[in-house]
């Protein structure tokens, strides 16, 4: 295994590239970890709390899969600090091949991939508009990301201070404000080759079930497109509400992975 990836690494990713999405963007980064064959097996992790990437390719053999076991385990990743992203069948062979270490791993998060070709414009319209996050709106960013990271239980900090300040600086960050003046719902959108991910999708407890989420969401989307991306998301499947949403302005199920620990 390499300590770096290559063309051949990203053309790999190119069949995954919805569900492998955020692997794809963070190899160009700084990373603690960062192994691949150039043929079917890449691992990549940047640092707590984010999780381990592991990619394989599809029907990869047990020999595979044995092999980033042990390589995982090799590293000291196989216990409680970690989280994976992969796909179903490393999952499956990592459950039962871990019971022979006496170890219990769970899915934290069954995660759907979706794409945008055609948006579709919310039938319910809300007062207010699209506000793009400047310097002045720093403090109001931190405190989403607080709701949005604890509500969610995953990727949580103790200062999301320079986490704001990227996103301010990205110019990618929007709030719905509402006809009242209040920001009421937050998302984003990261671009990455052709695609764009719409993420930090939030909506405060109180204006929840008012349409907010949902056109700020397909403005972002429009917003991505008009720039040349494809819009694509990630969702939790047991999040029905949200991925109701997300479909009836147009989004299109891509593919599925899952987030796994040990316990």
């Amino acid at each position: 295994m390499d300590n770096f990836v290559n063309e051949k690494d990203y053309k790999l990713l190119e069949n995954d590239k919805y569900t492998f999405f955020v692997l794809n963007r963070i190899m160009n980064g700084k990373c603690d970890l960062l192994l691949s064959n150039h043929e079917d097996i890449i691992i990549c992790f940047t640092e707590n709390p984010y999780p381990v990437w592991i990619w394989t390719k599809d029907n990869v053999s047990k020999d595979k899969m044995e092999y980033v076991y042990n390589l995982i385990k090799d590293k000291g990743l196989l216990n409680n600090k970690y989280r994976f992203n992969l796909k179903y069948e490393l999952y499956e062979y990592f459950v039962n091949r871990s019971k022979e270490d006496n170890i219990d791993i769970n899915i934290l998060v069954n995660m759907y991939a979706y794409d945008c070709i055609n948006p579709i414009r919310p039938k319910d319209n809300v007062l207010g508009n699209i506000h793009l996050c400047v310097d002045n709106d720093k403090e109001e960013v931190i405190n989403f990301l607080k709701l949005f990271h604890n509500e969610l239980g995953i990727d949580k900090k103790d200062d999301y201070s320079n986490d704001a300040k990227e996103f301010i600086e990205a110019k990618n960050t929007f709030f719905w404000e509402n006809e009242n003046g209040e920001f009421v719902a937050s998302t984003r959108f990261v671009p990455n080759g052709d695609l764009a991910s719409i993420s930090f999708v939030y909506t405060k407890p109180q204006y929840r079930r008012m349409h907010y989420a949902e056109n700020l969401v397909y403005e972002v989307t429009m917003l991505a497109k008009s720039k040349g991306y494809t819009p694509m998301l990630y969702t939790d499947s047991n999040y029905l509400a949200s991925n109701k949403c997300y479909e009836k302005i147009g989004y299109k199920l891509q593919g599925k992975l899952c987030m796994i620990k040990i316990q």
